[in-house]
């Protein structure tokens, strides 16, 4: 990684408090809290710190940023939302008052045939976030809702609950998307991913990038706007960071996906700093500026995404691998490469493998995570097996001379990591296994091998690589080192350069990969079409071209 050292742009309370806590003990749930609390003025436990805003003096409209949903269950559903009537200044346009806001749950969309309705607090300490959880659902329905603050009506947004983990579900369509930098273009696939008939979507990380963003919003060269000169920084703070996301949300297509179907969200690095791993910053600052730093951020992150409460941070740790189920059809178990990996081998970018990437005791997922997920393996019953994450599982080879550099950031600078998942699938006889990855703003369809050094190794699954959003910019349909990649790596079934977003269509007989793309990002308006599908067979891994 590389050093750069640079001030701390933390409060200087912040700072002193986190070196008198100490780095061991705010590594811990108690000392992390009590650092944030100190930090961000949060109540104590169960405690409403602020007073209340009458919701009727709110003069325009709070729901700004839009509404989404996510992680469904069979029987409840979660909705967010945020009241920011002036979503770039920082306190979003509200005083630090919690505000009552309504909401309400229906099988239609004009809102005829109600099921649920309550309310709810907007709490300052949360800027004014809300996540509901409506239980007592029917598995299985699309549901719509709405929510109220005084005068002032959000969007309608439709969401579903999953169906009974006892449903022998027939099929599921899955979207999975990632890496949407704000200032390399337009978010114009999220435009075609709210038209798409899908179930659910996965977004893979990078939903938001630290970089700044200056006053015509980079490459979208705006003409009809100024942004604040506040975006034009790096995120460091949790104002920073809570500022950005209100950014990101402002954008039509990432509201309108958002509505229009529930969302299961994993982060990667740029939600945080770019390749960070674990404890360990990309720039040369002293741990407690970046374990602060890592607190804000995914504070902001929980605050800013349909998160259940399970999710919420303890200062600067947050479990965000979960297990989810459609039925006995997918098994989801949705993996954090980021929190708790080891540091990156020599020094980080690309190089040839070398003994430290082969140490055992270094780890993709930290070991807790890593026997959560053969452990639910052993015990899944569903069909397809599926892993949403972060970074490219399979090898991918970048030179056609031997040895040739891989990734230190991906799977392949983690190979015991990788082996020992491949291991633990086996014995627990999982026949359909499919990864989904993003990270690389490219598409790519893989074969995943026993043996990725032998052709003729089995296969013992298939990998699907969301392209970017946005970052990136435009892109090529085929990268100037396309030949070297599909002739270095022949598991590689595809690879495409243009930005899009990716469905999968799971069944009971086989699950088929389209991948959507658009020309150009820059400026708006692209047409989306499809470059390549794929389909693999029930127990018969490997990709074949349709």
């Amino acid at each position: 990684m590389t050093s750069a050292a640079r001030p701390s742009q933390h409060a200087p309370e912040f700072r002193t408090a986190a070196r008198h806590i100490g780095r061991r003990r705010f590594l811990t749930v108690t000392g992390a809290a009590a650092a944030l609390a100190f930090a961000v003025n949060l109540p104590t436990a169960g405690v409403a710190g602020a007073a209340e805003l009458d919701a009727a003096r709110i003069t325009d409209d709070p729901f700004t940023l839009g509404v989404a949903s996510g992680d469904p269950l069979p029987e409840s559903v979660l909705l967010w939302t945020r009241l920011a009537p002036a979503p770039y200044q920082p306190d979003g346009g509200l005083p630090a008052e919690r505000v009552t806001v309504h909401w309400e749950l229906a099988r239609d969309e004009n809102f005829r045939r109600p099921v649920r309705r309550g309310t709810t607090t907007a709490h300052p300490e949360f800027h004014h976030t809300v996540h509901v959880e409506v239980g007592h659902l029917e598995p299985g329905r699309v549901y719509y809702y709405r929510f109220r603050a005084g005068s002032w009506v959000s969007p309608t947004g439709r969401t579903r609950a999953a169906p009974s983990t006892r449903d022998q579900v027939a099929a599921l369509k899955l979207a999975a998307v990632s890496c949407q930098a704000y200032h390399d273009g337009y978010f114009t696939p999220y435009g075609h991913l709210a038209q798409d008939d899908v179930d659910v979507v996965f977004h893979l990380g990078d939903y938001l990038y630290e970089y700044a963003v200056n006053a015509v919003g980079g490459q979208r060269n705006y003409t009809d706007r100024t942004l604040p000169a506040h975006f034009n920084r790096e995120t460091v703070t949790l104002e920073d960071y809570r500022l950005r996301y209100a950014l990101y949300k402002t954008d039509p297509d990432l509201r309108a996906a958002h509505a229009a179907h529930p969302f299961v969200v994993t982060w990667d690095d740029h939600e945080t700093e770019n390749n960070y791993a674990d404890d360990i910053p990309e720039n040369d600052v002293p741990p407690e500026e970046f374990l602060l730093r890592r607190a804000s951020a995914y504070r902001a992150y929980w605050e800013n995404q349909p998160l259940r409460r399970p999710q919420l941070p303890d200062g600067p740790d947050m479990q965000l691998y979960r297990r989810l189920h459609w039925g006995r059809l997918a098994q989801f178990d949705v993996l954090d490469t980021r929190q708790y990996r080891s540091n990156q081998a020599y020094g980080d970018g690309s190089d040839v493998p070398g003994p430290e990437i082969d140490d055992p005791t270094r780890t993709m997922t930290g070991e807790t995570q890593e026997r959560w997920l053969l452990d639910g393996w052993q015990q899944s019953r569903a069909l397809w097996n599926v892993v949403p994450q972060q970074v490219v599982f399979s090898q991918r080879k970048f030179d056609l001379t031997e040895p040739s550099r891989v990734s230190m950031d991906a799977w392949d600078g983690y190979r015991p990591s990788r082996r020992r998942v491949l291991d633990g699938a086996k014995a627990a006889g999982i026949e359909n296994l499919m990864v989904l990855a993003g990270d690389v703003h490219v598409g790519y369809a893989f074969d995943i091998k026993d043996d990725f050094d032998d052709p003729a190794s089995p296969t013992v699954g298939t990998e699907i690589v969301a392209t970017s959003i946005a970052s990136g910019r435009d892109g090529a349909e085929k990268p100037a080192n396309w030949n070297t990649y599909m002739t270095a790596n022949p598991h590689l079934k595809f690879y495409n350069g243009r930005r899009g977003y990716v469905t999968v269509a799971l069944g009971r007989e086989q699950a088929r990969a389209d991948f959507r793309t658009v020309p150009y990002v820059t400026t708006p308006g692209a047409p989306v079409t499809t470059a390549a599908s794929f389909v693999t067979q029930v127990g018969e891994p490997g990709l074949r071209q349709v």
